[in-house]
């Protein structure tokens, strides 16, 4: 203890601008001071909830103000500071009238520890004894330093920690130990991926119909109220990545877009992942004092935050403020600085509060301090900066320990706790059947607007059809030119198979969405596969008739519509496995480059075992022959292709003898004599295509709803428990 309050003297002595919160005049134009001239109590008893549901109408008057009447008992001092004096709220139409009723929800964790192994280097305790509350219309901010345990507390409250997690403690939403159904809750990640060849209404719009049931006018109206309250109304028509002649959405107003995409369900409780992740300080503030409009409609916010302005740390109404997943103070903003200062850390006058917070409880600063020792003895004015920062955690969290805030905070929790309030009811989802609509129809929409995913490759296949139908044209139907023909059609295959690796990135994409989709339950593994195979049906038919068409006429094949109709069904199956070869490997390595590397690594392997560098009787049968060239889709494809050219022909050996197709592909290609042999090919290959999607249905169902299975078992459980 000694040498913790040396310690702290020689802080208290150092910063010598800085003097006691309870001591000094607060400036009127401190913006975190709400209350100019004095501090409020640490936590206030009157912010207990009233369970019954309260009703706010916001009426544009005639000067232009907000007036705002509620329908039951007042609500609490808490519910109603708003900073609304420090900065100006948008102006609404005029006459517009916008009712929104309070369904916020208080959650209460008590005695909170989480565990993962091998997340920490000393210990797999992440977050350790945690004990706090959240109330409707306030905002609750999760600060400290990186990995403080922040973003594993807001996992732990919403009930999305991973399988490796272990959880100790209670949870209390509204007084019963439940977890929230769905749509009860929202939940922003940190990085989310948006549709960027949509508009803000047209992306929100098909995620409110994945997530909602009911009529069409409803979800319209959940879509408008959205855009209204995270106020992207002159942005709502405008695409999200933009194009050539105009600009996308800024890194606000994506943020804002993927806030209100939780929004369209009205939640209860909304949990978000740091919501000023690489935002400036405008539009930091900016998207501050829209939550905290959207928390005045009596929402309950919860989100972390690392680091913040003196204005936006005025905007917050409690702070729990954690290191190395220690709860170093739990309470109202302005008793936190009150606490520093008890702790003998009071803030500078000239300092942002969570810069003095971060300064004090961040070992990081121990490496800048070594830097200043070192560098004192030629620039002594650097000797004032010495502070250990462990020592500092330690003061801190024993000081709290003993404080009145922490036993408040423990008095709010049993009286939050004590009385049952309203049990969350999960509201629906839409149907399996809505659901792939939705998809299939979004899909084709992007895929028609985004030229990554087919257009790219219908250029780079009519192109590569035009260099081998020139090289190989005038062939004619000799015997000597089997070969040659045998040669244009393994290159066809071959190379449109390996420029399948373009739609790469849009594949990625694609499960991008779907991963982000599925972690809040919007979407599910076989809506994903079948709404992304039916939408890319139509592009890959185009791909297939546009590109045999050309080599088809080109080389001089056959001229016979029914060989034309095989070759063409052929490359589209071709096509349709290839796809689905994309798709597993890019589910696989969830990278460009690796996807890329190893789909090229595949297609050489399968090119190599194919049989046309050396007949598949003849490849040594470990490894070549058995398996690689019966699971290389390439040999399929050419061998039906092969027998619908040459099968049924035959080819002049002088003037009395002549040889058939068979028999003149012998020495070139391992072929059927067989008619019915090229459609058992074409069923291999479909049965292909469709083998491929099964596996990425298996892997995608089991790396990402192996959590949501055990999620929706645990809260099954729970409402057995609790049947209200």
């Amino acid at each position: 203890m000694e040498e913790i309050q040396s310690q702290s003297d020689h802080y208290r002595s150092s910063s010598s601008s800085a003097s006691s919160p309870a001591s000094r005049v607060p400036s009127s134009n401190f913006f975190y001071l709400r209350k100019p001239g004095a501090f409020r109590q640490p936590i206030s008893f009157e912010d207990s909830p009233d369970w019954d549901d309260t009703d706010i109408e916001v009426k544009v008057e005639e000067g232009g103000a907000d007036s705002i009447h509620t329908a039951t008992t007042p609500v609490s001092p808490s519910l109603s500071k708003l900073n609304s004096s420090s900065l100006p709220s948008p102006p609404l139409p005029e006459g517009a009238i916008v009712a929104r009723k309070v369904a916020g929800a208080s959650i209460v964790w008590k005695d909170l520890t989480v565990t993962i192994k091998g997340k920490r280097k000393y210990s797999d305790k992440v977050v350790k004894s945690s004990n706090g509350y959240a109330m409707p219309g306030t905002m609750t901010v999760v600060m400290g330093p990186a990995k403080s345990g922040k973003s594993t507390l807001l996992r732990a409250l919403s009930g999305r920690l991973p399988d490796s997690a272990r959880t100790y403690g209670e949870v209390f939403v509204n007084g019963v130990r439940s977890r929230m159904p769905y749509g009860a809750y929202g939940y922003v990640e940190r990085e989310s991926t948006l549709i960027e060849s949509l508009t803000v209404r047209e992306y929100l719009h098909y995620s409110t119909l994945l997530q909602l049931p009911g009529f069409l006018f409803q979800k319209r109206s959940a879509v408008e109220d959205a855009i209204f309250s995270m106020s992207l109304g002159d942005y709502s028509d405008k695409l999200i990545g933009g194009h050539c002649y105009m600009k996308g959405l800024s890194s606000g107003e994506r943020r804002r877009v993927t806030i209100a995409r939780e929004l369209v369900t009205r939640p209860h409780i909304l949990f978000i992942d740091e919501p000023l992740y690489h935002l400036d300080s405008v539009s930091a503030l900016l998207m501050m004092v829209t939550l905290k409009k959207l928390a005045s409609t009596g929402c309950t916010l919860i989100f972390t935050i690392y680091q913040s302005s003196t204005e936006v740390f005025g905007l917050f109404d409690r702070i729990c403020l954690l290191s190395n997943g220690n709860t170093l103070f739990f309470g109202e903003t302005l008793a936190c600085l009150q606490h520093f200062s008890n702790a003998g850390f009071p803030c500078p006058i000239m300092q942002s509060p969570s810069d003095h917070f971060l300064r004090a409880i961040n070992t990081d600063f121990d490496r800048i301090i070594a830097m200043c020792k070192n560098w004192q003895d030629d620039h002594g004015e650097l000797s004032s900066v010495n502070m250990d920062t462990a020592v500092a955690i330690r003061t801190l969290e024993a000081t709290y320990k003993s404080s009145a805030d922490a036993a408040a905070v423990e008095a709010m929790i049993v009286r939050l706790t004590e009385k049952e309030g309203p049990f969350l009811k999960s509201k629906g989802k839409a149907n399996c059947v809505s659901k792939i609509a939705v998809l299939t129809w979004r899909s084709l929409l992007i895929m028609s607007r985004e030229w990554k995913y087919y257009w790219l490759r219908l250029i780079l296949y009519m192109f590569l059809a035009l260099c081998i139908g020139t090289v190989f044209s005038g062939l004619g139907h000799s015997l000597s030119s089997v070969g040659t023909r045998a040669g244009a059609i393994f290159l066809f295959v071959s190379f449109t198979s390996l420029l399948s690796t373009a739609g790469v990135p849009a594949q990625l994409k694609e499960i991008k969405v779907y991963t982000c989709e599925e972690a809040n339950e919007h979407s599910g593994t076989f809506v994903f596969l079948i709404g992304q195979l039916l939408s890319s049906l139509p592009f890959l038919f185009l791909l297939s008739v546009s590109t045999s068409l050309v080599f088809y006429f080109l080389v001089g094949l056959r001229d016979d519509f029914s060989l034309l109709v095989y070759f063409t069904l052929n490359f589209f199956t071709c096509l349709l496995v290839n796809e689905g070869l994309v798709l597993l490997v890019t589910s696989v390595c969830r990278n460009i480059f690796w996807s890329i590397l190893t789909l090229i690594t595949i297609h050489m392997v399968m090119m190599l075992s194919a049989g046309f560098f050396r007949i598949r009787s003849d490849l040594p049968r470990p490894v070549w022959m058995y398996p690689i060239s019966y699971i290389a889709f390439h040999t399929y494809s050419i061998q039906g292709l092969l027998e619908n050219e040459f099968i049924g022909t035959s080819y002049a050996v002088g003037q009395v003898r002549s040889l058939s197709g068979y028999q003149a592909l012998q020495n070139v290609y391992d072929v059927s004599a067989d008619t019915n042999s090229k459609w058992r090919n074409l069923l291999i290959l479909f049965l292909m295509a469709v083998g491929y999607r099964v596996l990425v249905f298996i892997l995608l169902h089991f790396r990402g709803r192996k959590t949501l299975f055990l999620r929706r078992l645990s809260c099954c459980n729970e409402n057995t428990n609790n049947p209200r």
